[in-house]
């Protein structure tokens, strides 16, 4: 077994269904999973995609922090992760959640023809739009989605004004950094839903905060 594989298989494992009705994450979602971080690794080779060094911090980049979004996320919802970068966590989450409808925003065109390519590849062209743009760009032509997510594209208090411009629903990624105070932000009144903390397997920690506004 492959050292992809395998790391891959040993974080899905651990997610728990995340709300009634939708079931664990299948064997399909490990397949999709491998296929796109071996694509990864090989478009690696020529772009800028990710700094990973092996094949393990690859899996934990990649798919961690979506096992953990996963868990506040609810059926069918309309989610846009800004910034995706190489896909992590939008394309991962879209992995694990095939009832979710994601659309991941990237302004650099050759890091959106490789998320196309993956799309493409995997066959999630039904469930996943790839958006060569800005989150500020889609904030200004007004689009709504139930979900926001974004991880290191902005300083987290630019993200939350931006992502509540974009949702009711805003997760943010954190490392060992504290949540900005949300009293000071010019944004609609926010509240906190969830607070999860875990760490990755050389013990860094890691944090999503859940907020939600008014609306």
């Amino acid at each position: 077994m492959s050292d992809l594989r395998a790391g891959v298989e040993r974080l899905v494992d651990a997610v728990p269904p995340p709300a009634p009705g939708i079931g664990r994450v299948g064997p399909r979602a490990v397949e999709l999973l491998v296929r796109w971080l071996e694509l990864v690794r090989t478009w690696n080779k020529k772009i800028d995609l990710t700094a990973a060094k092996d094949d393990a911090a690859l899996v934990e980049l990649g798919v961690l922090d979506a096992t953990w979004v996963t868990r506040s996320i609810p059926e069918g919802a309309k989610v846009v992760d800004v910034g995706t970068g190489f896909g992590a966590p939008g394309l991962a989450l879209a992995c694990l959640r095939p009832d979710l409808s994601l659309t991941l925003v990237e302004p650099l065109g050759k890091r959106a023809t490789f998320l196309r390519t993956v799309v493409g590849a995997a066959k999630l062209v039904d469930q996943v739009e790839v958006r060569e743009a800005r989150g500020e760009d889609l904030a200004a032509a007004g689009e709504r989605f139930a979900v926001a997510i974004s991880r290191a594209t902005l300083a987290k208090e630019a993200w939350i004004a931006l992502g509540a411009r974009l949702a009711p629903s805003v997760m943010v990624l954190l490392g060992r950094e504290d949540l900005p105070a949300l009293e000071g932000l010019t944004v609609p009144a926010l509240r906190i839903a969830s607070d999860q903390a875990y760490s990755t397997s050389v013990g860094a920690a890691r944090r999503v905060v859940h907020l939600v506004t008014s609306e």
